[in-house]
């Protein structure tokens, strides 16, 4: 069966004026791949990567083009358009606009302006749509699956007094608390973190640095070859402004504290009152 949202790597079963009409290995269902997306080399018999959506006529259509936004993701888009069914956002079809009904919109969205969602499959119509509704599409972790330590992707969500609110590994909550935050986030924004505590509601402390002894070496390393390019001398102390460190070294006080506490015990710097100096 060729399903509609994801990739698939299909067969290209014959070809015809409009393009290359593809099929399952195992399936008698075609789809059209139009000439306007057909590669070098593509023949019958041979096998394509693809992505399957339905069209405005409702028929599956398959292209080459990579989408923003693939089934069951979360992203940040923005509004191509607004009429009077909903909002349709750019995901990086050319020849196709995403749909979000009203229904599906948490605040009402504007044209140009960029939104988080998440894209799911209409039961009913079976149609590909995305709702800026997201809560309930966010699983609690189960135990066992993402534990402390666990290198994770992330979506940025939003920020609270407590701190920063992301989508992990495009599934779960986390929360990066005020004081784990080594940098400033950009809604939308997606980037790497790490799994300090998984609570017992399911929900996920995570931190922006590697955690315990991990999260000192790069930083020490990172120290270190800042040291080398600098001939041997930077002036930072244990007692420099927080904002200073963080703006040459892109790391907290709390974790430069640690780097060259690291270093000093291998003895590979020394720490003097006018900043750290590398052993000689």
């Amino acid at each position: 069966m060729i399903e509609i949202g994801v990739y698939q790597d299909l067969l290209i079963n014959r070809s015809s004026p409009v393009g290359l009409f593809l099929k399952a290995v195992d399936g008698e269902e075609e789809v059209l791949l139009p000439n306007k997306y057909l590669l070098e080399d593509m023949e019958p018999g041979k096998m394509v990567r693809v992505f399957v959506y339905r069209d405005t006529q409702d028929r599956k259509v398959a292209t080459t083009e990579e989408p923003l936004l693939t089934l069951n993701q979360f992203g940040y888009l923005k509004v191509a358009e607004v009429n009077k069914i909903g909002a349709f956002l750019d995901w990086g079809l050319v020849e196709k606009q995403l749909m979000v009904p009203f229904k599906n919109q948490k605040n009402k969205m504007q044209q140009n302006k960029s939104y988080l969602v998440y894209l799911y499959k209409d039961n009913l119509s079976d149609r590909l749509v995305a709702t800026s509704r997201i809560d309930s599409f966010l699983k609690e972790s189960p135990v066992g699956v993402l534990t402390r330590g666990r290198e994770v992707d992330l979506i940025v969500r939003g920020k609270s007094d407590m701190g920063v609110s992301v989508i992990v590994n495009q599934a779960y909550k986390g929360l990066i608390f005020k004081n784990e935050l080594s940098r400033e986030l950009a809604f939308g924004q997606e980037i790497k973190g790490y799994v300090k505590q998984v609570r017992e509601d399911g929900k996920l402390d995570i931190s922006l640095e590697p955690i315990g002894v991990a999260s000192i070496e790069p930083n020490a390393d990172l120290i270190l070859k800042s040291l080398r390019k600098a001939e041997g001398y930077l002036p930072f102390t244990d007692k420099s402004d927080p904002d200073a460190i963080r703006q040459k070294f892109g790391i907290s006080k709390k974790l430069f504290k640690k780097a060259i506490g690291s270093l000093y015990k291998q003895r590979l710097i020394e720490l003097k009152p006018d900043g750290i100096y590398l052993s000689e």
